[in-house]
């Protein structure tokens, strides 16, 4: 536990202007980002006696070893760099919500020739047209099966497409008329895209225009005596206005607005927020965080507004955001959403009427949110805090496990030996932080070796991440060739100048930086002895280890004969078993993909300088990996981009490697001509 005042900026140092300030740990890690109007006014309230601040604060202030700060010119600016740093460098003591799902949004591929209709989850991508985000799923299919009897835009896949237009004939979407088969040529591409297009404009709100016109169509269509005409189209005007029904009206006025609503305890804090376009709701969501941090509903609305709208640009900034509360920099706030979508955006807490009526129903929603959340979670936390204490107790180490470690080794008869590092924290994965390895040390299988090999490669990242960033002195004897930079005969090798970019302690998380407080070993006692000896040979004396053994789940210390046998009913031996279970499923994927790249290999690939590119254009030439075999020099140089060097490169390749045996249809036991584009040499 650090004391703030050791690293407390001296007096008139820090800037009375706008800024964004960073703290940051022993280990250079981003704990936590603000911005102020006056660094100087905010960044003292940090460093007055720790009595006198929040539990979190103090929290805080005691972890972090160092403050830093940028000044900038407005406070909108510090606004943009404040959620530019969050999203960066993930700061453990930041509110950050957090989703309980993956929300679907209903989208228009209008970046495509023929553009579709489609479900799609996860990151916006440039040129889509996205409505939403949904609740389910189903509700989007839903409201698309009522809309493609009037919009048949195309909503199959790009296989489907490309198969349909090989064969001619279109899916059956195309026969009962809910898809206008552009695959087949039933429409231009331009009629297909105004199609897609008049789809969003009903999307969008704008369906007034579209049923009056279709009404009067019907009426023009029944006067003329086209009774099956109007027939069909008094049926689309009914689908449309079903699907319509689907979002009732809330706001009389065709408002385009979101109305964020908070719910929130000492702890956690849940945010609703519900999506209102042409005064229908076409979409809601939620968040959940921890308050990591002291903040007020203010802080939490302006962190809400900041996810929510920190990739958007737009149309998908309304006009109108409706909050429980202002943030304190509102107005700066409100031009930050105005540049993001290019016009004026009203930020304003509604009053009465409508609005603050709806503004009360997405607060009771917010409500039930975080106690289904409290609900789910109190079991959450209390079984994870047992499961590390159980731990601690069973292993004897001084306190729970905080950040464990867990090493498996995978191979397949001993051929691409590769190893997995997963990493769990407070009793839950961090998979950005997991790590897969190549055993280089020897060939052939030998899980002892690897695991010695794997735990010392990593440790001795550890360490070399330690001494340069000066968490421990060096050695005076010691003097690497980028120590002194003054002197002109000392010069950075390549290696230095390659990972130069690397070096810079921007707070960001570094690769094996961080020790854990528990090893644990897929395996016994041979294993949990490897891992041992390798922290040994590095001098690392303060990490646990341990082995769970698969036959009889057993848990094996460096040192001891007998196992330490936990409880089958243990929540301590459930969670060792869930942290040895997702190293294993990582390294044998890892294995799988490795194994899959050999196979595919070619003797193409020892080619020097042949790129894909021009694999698969010899490929193409010739038509298959035989013919190519059977070419001369001559006939290979005749493929474009293709000289005669690399021409005789190819040949000796091919003269090395060993043909391939014929394949062999196994119900006929024909011998099937290798003639396809495959590399599978």
């Amino acid at each position: 536990m650090a004391d703030p005042s050791s690293y407390r900026p001296k007096p008139g140092q820090i800037p009375d202007s706008p800024g964004v300030y960073r703290f940051r740990d022993d280990h250079r890690r981003v704990i936590y980002v603000g911005k102020a109007k006056s660094l100087r006014q905010r960044l003292a309230n940090y460093f007055q006696d720790l009595a006198g601040l929040h539990p979190r604060t103090r929290s805080m202030v005691t972890t972090a070893a160092s403050v830093e700060w940028t000044v900038v010119s407005t406070e909108v600016e510090a606004l943009q760099l404040e959620y530019s740093w969050i999203k960066e460098y993930d700061p453990r003591f930041n509110v950050k919500y957090r989703d309980d799902k993956s929300y679907p949004f209903l989208a228009v591929t209008l970046n495509e020739e023929f553009p579709r209709v489609q479900v799609m989850r996860g990151a916006k991508k440039k040129g889509v047209r996205y409505f939403g985000p949904y609740g389910h799923a189903w509700a989007i299919r839903e409201t698309v099966d009522l809309m493609l009897r009037v919009f048949p835009v195309r909503t199959c896949s790009a296989g489907v497409f490309k198969n349909a237009a090989r064969t001619g004939r279109p899916c059956l979407l195309g026969y009962i008329g809910k898809c206008s088969a552009p695959c087949v040529g039933r429409v231009t591409p331009e009629e297909h895209r105004e199609l897609a297009e008049e789809f969003c404009d009903f999307m969008a709100g704008r369906t007034g225009t579209y049923i009056r016109r279709l009404e009067q169509r019907m009426t023009e269509a029944a006067e003329e005596m086209e009774y099956e005409k109007a027939g069909r189209l008094r049926d689309d005007i009914g689908a449309l206005r079903r699907a319509m029904e689907k979002n009732a009206v809330v706001l009389a006025d065709a408002t385009d607005a979101d109305l964020i609503a908070v719910a929130e305890d000492e702890l956690e804090a849940a945010v609703q927020i519900f999506h209102v376009r042409g005064g229908r709701v076409r979409g809601q969501r939620g968040w959940v965080t921890d308050k990591v941090e002291a903040v007020e509903t203010a802080g939490l609305v302006e962190h809400a507004l900041q996810q929510l709208y920190g990739e958007e640009s737009g149309d998908a900034v309304p006009k109108e955001v409706l909050v429980p509360a202002l943030p304190e920099d509102a107005e700066a706030v409100a031009q930050w959403l105005s540049e993001r979508r290019g016009s004026q955006v009203s930020l304003r807490i509604p009053q009465r009427g409508d609005k603050k009526d709806l503004m009360a129903t997405v607060g009771r929603n917010a409500q039930q949110s975080l106690v289904l959340h409290k609900t789910k979670r109190a079991s959450d936390l209390t079984t994870r805090s047992r499961a590390l204490e159980e731990i601690a107790e069973a292993l004897g180490l001084d306190s729970a496990p905080l950040r464990i470690e867990c090493f498996d080794i995978s191979h397949l008869q001993g051929d691409d030996v590769v190893a997995s590092m997963v990493v769990f924290e407070d009793g839950l994965a961090r998979k950005g932080e997991y790590r897969r390895f190549q055993i280089k040390g020897f060939e052939g299988q030998d899980d002892v070796r690897s695991m010695h090999e794997v735990i010392g490669r990593r440790f001795r990242r550890y360490l070399q991440e330690k001494e340069r960033t000066g968490e421990w002195p060096e050695e005076p004897e010691r003097r690497d060739r980028s120590e002194d930079p003054e002197d002109p005969s000392v010069g950075p090798g390549p290696l230095e100048r390659l990972e130069q970019a690397d070096r810079e302690d921007d707070g960001r998380p570094k690769r094996f930086a961080y020790p854990p407080q528990l090893v644990v070993v897929d395996g016994g006692q041979p294993q949990v002895a490897a891992a041992q000896r390798a922290l040994d040979e590095l001098g690392i004396d303060d990490v646990a280890v341990c082995g769970l053994a698969k036959r009889l789940e057993e848990v094996w210390v460096p040192g001891e004969s007998d196992p330490v046998v936990l409880p089958r009913s243990s929540e301590g031996l459930y969670l060792l078993q869930r942290v040895r279970d997702e190293a294993h499923r990582f390294a044998i994927t890892y294995q799988r993909v490795k194994r899959a790249k050999r196979v595919r290999s070619s003797p193409l690939d020892d080619v020097p300088g042949l790129g894909e590119s021009r694999k698969q254009s010899l490929i193409k030439h010739f038509g298959s990996v035989k013919k190519l075999r059977q070419a001369t020099i001559d006939q290979i140089c005749e493929v474009p981009g293709v000289g005669r060097k690399t021409a005789e490169s190819v040949v000796v390749a091919f003269a090395k490697a060993a043909p391939a045996a014929p394949a062999v249809n196994t119900a006929t036991g024909e011998i099937m001509e290798d003639d396809g584009g495959s590399t599978h040499d």
